[in-house]
């Protein structure tokens, strides 16, 4: 079994920028959020703005105010109504009935601990042996529920170019509802981009190992695949993610203007040594009228230029 991407057409374009309140925004995550904008804009698209809080645990109290008034304050603008995972339950737990009634998904028993020499998939979770895909064992309480992992996912990103997974060679059989009763990354998601209308996906490239399993959940589901690029990631000096654990500084202790030039030469855009010191507003509409997603280099990595 394979999976084909059915790509909407660009004049429907529709974007999003997804951020999981854990932290401030870093550099990192206005890399992000300033590729999947400009896209948007040159495709006179909409931009959508969805707070990812489904994983509570991570979730850091007032995180996601802060992200929202750092967004607003950097210059961007979002279409519509802010989307929050937390408030969307219902219709993850529909899709999870629908993926068992189709006999697609599966309750499992193991633990953590039990997969612990399993291999790792390229993600860096552990690959699923399939232990309680047939069933399970005698005694056994399922806790978390998984997807029967089939087929080869191929795909076409626009940044890293053509991607090929086997999934039940990589992953095997993946979690869309956890043993502590929460919906998980992959579930939610593809149910929230799909409800969206999300036509074009642009973000770091740290999803672009999980996004065979996202391409495999929409077609389980009967959804329209949208178009991927996975930008190149921004990195610390010793090639860590910058993130709340590496200490990477929130990207409100540097002005503006500063900081979305950076990004934008991150990003292979070369703006003009003239916009050094110009208005936010005036950098804004150089990024909208060159963007260029081809210019985007391609690589899964790169250190960010001091703002780390």
């Amino acid at each position: 079994m394979s999976f084909a991407t059915s790509i909407r057409p660009a004049a429907g374009y529709v974007g999003r920028f997804a951020p999981s309140p854990t932290g401030a925004l870093h550099f990192g995550s206005l890399v992000a959020a300033v590729g999947s904008y400009l896209d948007a804009c040159v495709h006179q698209g909409r931009w959508l703005l969805r707070i990812e809080d489904v994983d509570a645990p991570r979730t850091v109290a007032g995180a996601a105010e802060g992200i929202i008034a750092t967004l607003d304050r950097f210059g961007f603008e979002w279409d519509g109504e802010i989307v929050w995972q937390s408030a969307r339950t219902a219709a993850y737990a529909a899709a999870l009935e629908t993926l068992t009634a189709a006999g697609f998904a599966y309750p499992c028993a193991c633990t953590r601990r039990e997969l612990v020499d399993q291999p790792l998939a390229r993600d860096g979770s552990r690959r699923y042996p399939g232990t309680c895909r047939h069933g399970l064992p005698p005694g056994r309480e399922g806790r978390a529920w998984r997807v029967r992992a089939e087929g080869v996912i191929r795909f076409d990103d626009a940044v890293q170019g053509p991607q090929e997974i086997d999934l039940a060679a990589d992953a095997g059989d993946y979690v869309i509802r956890r043993a502590d009763g929460l919906f998980a990354y992959q579930l939610a998601v593809v149910v929230d981009d799909a409800e969206a209308g999300v036509t074009h996906v642009v973000r770091g490239a740290d999803l672009l190992d999980s996004t065979a399993r996202q391409i495999h959940l929409l077609g389980l589901l009967g959804h329209a695949v949208p178009a991927y690029a996975h930008l190149p990631l921004a990195t610390n000096a010793a090639c860590e993610k910058l993130s709340k654990q590496t200490l990477a500084r929130a990207i409100d202790e540097h002005p503006p203007a500063a900081a979305l030039l950076a990004a934008l030469r991150f990003l292979g855009q070369n703006p003009p040594d003239t916009l050094t010191g110009a208005r936010l507003a005036e950098i804004w509409q150089w990024a909208r009228a060159h963007w260029s997603i081809a210019a985007v280099p391609r690589r899964r990595q790169a250190e960010a230029p001091g703002f780390h």
